[in-house]
């Protein structure tokens, strides 16, 4: 079989200019985190099988990495079902190995524990414009804070974040499940169907609200299903979140506890208050998350230049009580790191500060003698601050630059052996 020299399918090389923008934003992502008090963890790539199918990854439980037993675990002649020949997984989220891992660690943690991850997760997805089979994910969590303060900080540290690697005049949508619930419940539909009207209400943004109607009235009476959308429809029009949970709230009467209006105002007018970035917080009904595994709040970071979601989380107070038998408060909030990666390059974006970049070039018969005091010079120029690459002058000099100019260096300087000048710059 002939070796390929192409990745796999949905997942990518990543180039020296690409890369130094990826080290730029985990840096700034990193520090603006650790300035709101989140501690870095890890956690591994694997996780058992029944960690990540346990009917809370909603869609994405379709799109697991399953791996094999190895060894004498294996016994593939006699195997009937999947359990017989898959043990573990590859994670497709961050929030599934956190929980795990609170559930094992909670004793050695502060309570509350605000947690940041940074890392690789994988799904076996059809791959599109900004959509990888693997990919980075970063995430903040505040596991053991009950009240809405999480959800207050988790969207100040992303947004602040988000401002800070360059960003202006972002959106946050915020929803909360049991408002969803609230509402379907208004309408008629059965607790037990919830799950897949979200999930078709969740594609009103592709198909718009006829098309949600016709997918809802092929299963429940059309009287059900208009009396649902036209909430929707009274709602278009209130996207301030004050304006639309006050209209739910007479709307729906005793459907909607008055409690989980008053906790999603408070964060409305805790985020407006105290923002640092310039974006704007914004009701929307709509918004699902594809999760089942949450309880409260949802939220989702939409950029205008992407078009799309760039990141998102909510409250999922239940998962911790997976692995432990008893509930955990706990909310998260995930930048859509690819995404963003792939908006900066598109921009041709250009990571500031660090200093000049340089390229020594050197001619290739240039003698040992002479190289020392060239390298020397090199290190010079990086105590001053500058970056120095210092390589062999190729033969066509011409695209050797046109090269290095595309990895940002801005000034070349060429050493020469001959006496009468030993370098030159350009």
């Amino acid at each position: 079989m002939a070796l390929s020299k192409k990745p796999v399918n949905g997942m990518k090389d990543i180039l020296p200019r690409e890369e130094e923008i990826r080290d730029y934003v985990t840096g700034i992502i990193k520090e603006t985190y650790r300035s709101f008090g989140f501690t870095p963890i890890e956690t591994p790539c694997m996780e058992n099988i029944a960690n990540l199918s346990n009917k809370q990854g909603g869609e994405n439980e379709k799109l697991i990495f399953k791996v094999l037993k190895r060894g004498e675990k294996l016994h593939l002649d006699t195997a009937q079902t999947e359990e017989d020949i898959v043990d573990y997984g590859m994670r497709y989220d961050l929030t599934v190995p956190l929980s795990r891992f609170y559930a094992n660690h909670a004793n050695d943690l502060p309570k509350p524990f605000k947690a940041l991850q940074i890392g690789n997760v994988w799904r076996a997805e059809h791959t599109q414009r900004g959509r990888f089979r693997q990919f980075t994910q970063c995430d903040i969590d505040i596991l053991g804070e009950p009240s809405n303060l999480a959800e207050i900080e988790l969207i100040l540290a992303t947004t602040t974040c988000i401002g800070r690697i360059g960003f202006k005049n972002f959106e946050i949508r915020i929803n909360e499940r049991r408002i969803l619930k609230a509402m379907a419940s208004y309408a008629g539909f059965p607790e037990s169907d919830y799950d897949e009207i979200f999930i078709t209400l969740d594609k009103m943004d592709k198909i718009g609200l006829d098309g949600v109607a016709e997918k809802l009235k092929e299963d429940y009476d059309d009287a059900v299903v208009d009396k649902y959308l036209e909430l929707f429809e009274s709602l278009s029009d209130k996207k301030d979140l004050v304006d639309g949970v006050d209209y739910l709230l007479a709307a729906l009467g005793s459907f909607l506890d008055e409690e989980v209006a008053r906790s999603l105002k408070e964060i409305a007018t805790a985020v407006n208050e105290a923002k640092e970035a310039d974006f704007t917080l914004v009701f929307d009904p709509t918004l699902v998350r594809g999760m089942s595994y949450y309880t409260g709040t949802i939220f989702e970071i939409a950029i205008p230049e992407f078009g799309g979601s760039c990141g998102g989380g909510g409250r999922y107070d239940k998962m911790v009580g997976g692995f432990t038998g008893q509930d955990t408060p706990a909310c998260g909030f995930s930048i859509g790191f690819e995404r963003i990666i792939m908006l900066l390059l598109e921009s041709d974006f250009q990571v500031p500060g660090g200093g000049r970049k340089v390229a020594y070039l050197v001619e290739k018969k240039y003698p040992v003698q002479k190289l020392v005091s060239v390298i020397k010079q090199a290190r010079e120029a990086r105590e001053a601050g500058d970056q120095v690459l210092l390589v062999r002058m190729n033969k066509n000099k011409r695209f050797q630059k046109e090269q290095l100019a595309a990895e940002g260096y801005e000034e070349f300087v060429e050493f020469y052996n001959r006496d009468e000048s030993d370098s030159s710059a350009f």
